[in-house]
């Protein structure tokens, strides 16, 4: 089994995984955390979603690659890595959220409004995908394919900060699940592409 097919079996399985939450499983789940007014957990979790934040990683990435772009081209391309992975994601999580316009839960609670409606731009139109749970996962790719042997902490942060979305009913279920695709497959896509020869090249330097 080439791996082209088994990414596009992959694919196919999460885009279907959010046609089934679309349908069973947003609104409830949306219902019962808006429901659950548990102040301690919504503390935590807006610190936790705060590092879901692009910002960190744009600024932090092209810092490293600017300080060691001469001196040590791995971790400058590492950094390099980082930024751009977080920025293909969310240039590509705002661009499908502007052609989707889906209605965030907030909408759903105050009016009932359920759906997609393209084109719209306003931040409550903007929910598919979570541009959180995109950049939290391009950023998990990219910190295990550098330092494989910390992949669990990697994800687990990337899983628990595409969660928060769902526990502050800022997302839906699917959202997240698009948002997350669109992280890991953007940085797949730029390290195969691009970055995979240039870590490799500047590791054997280096040796």
């Amino acid at each position: 089994m080439n791996r082209s097919f088994t990414w596009s079996m992959a694919v196919t399985a999460v885009i279907l995984l959010c046609i089934l939450s679309y349908i069973f499983m947003d609104i409830p789940v949306a219902l019962w955390f808006y429901t659950l007014n548990n102040r301690l957990a919504h503390d935590v979790f807006n610190v936790i979603t705060d590092f879901g934040e692009s910002q960190w990683y744009l600024i932090g990435g092209m810092l490293l690659f600017a300080a060691f772009r001469k001196s040590n081209p791995g971790r400058a391309y590492s950094g390099l890595f980082l930024s751009l992975s977080v920025a293909v994601s969310g240039v590509g999580a705002d661009i499908i959220k502007y052609l989707a316009g889906r209605a965030r839960p907030t909408i759903y609670f105050s009016e009932h409004l359920y759906g997609f409606n393209c084109f719209h731009y306003e931040y409550e139109w903007t929910s598919f995908p979570s541009g959180h749970a995109a950049t939290a996962f391009s950023a998990a790719i990219v910190l295990t394919t550098l330092y494989p042997r910390w992949r669990f902490l990697f994800f687990f942060s990337g899983a628990l900060i595409a969660f928060s979305r769902i526990l502050l009913t800022q997302h839906y279920v699917s959202d997240v699940i698009a948002g997350s695709l669109l992280g890991i497959v953007s940085s797949m896509l730029l390290y195969n592409l691009y970055f995979k020869t240039k870590l490799d090249v500047s590791a054997s330097r280096k040796i």
